[in-house]
């Protein structure tokens, strides 16, 4: 069922974001400054093209300086990624075929707001606190 969502959301939403998050992180790599945020953008996109069987979880190791970036992530870009996520799942919500992918723009909302010190894992995953053999 998940490869099947993961087809369905590809051709619907998936490509497309990949593709506007791996362009902003181009443009984020040309900008030599702002290289950690091209990084968190790859991983987002790479996140958008196959969102269902992998979770966002906080990394242990992640310092001052990622939320410093947060910061100026949620300022700049995030909030308004955020409000673009929110509103394509309510849209996606509005039919019952869309539920599925409405949620899946609602679980990249957090990773849109603070990418920093974030890492994406499978759900099967021992970094996943819900993991079970």
């Amino acid at each position: 069922m998940r490869t099947l969502l993961n087809l369905l959301w590809f051709l619907f939403s998936g490509l497309w974001m990949a593709l506007g998050y791996a362009v902003a992180g181009l443009i984020c790599c040309v900008l030599i400054v702002t290289i950690p945020f091209g990084i968190a953008c790859f991983r987002i996109a790479v996140y958008a093209l196959w969102p269902f069987g992998y979770r966002v979880t906080e990394r242990r190791d992640a310092g001052l300086a990622s939320g410093i970036g947060n910061v100026i992530w949620f300022v700049v870009a995030g909030i308004w990624l955020a409000i673009g996520h929110v509103l394509a799942g309510i849209g996606f919500c509005l039919t019952i075929i869309g539920i599925p992918f409405g949620i899946a723009h609602f679980k990249l909302v957090p990773v849109s707001l603070m990418p920093l010190g974030r890492e994406i894992v499978p759900t099967a995953s021992p970094a996943y606190p819900g993991y079970r053999w």
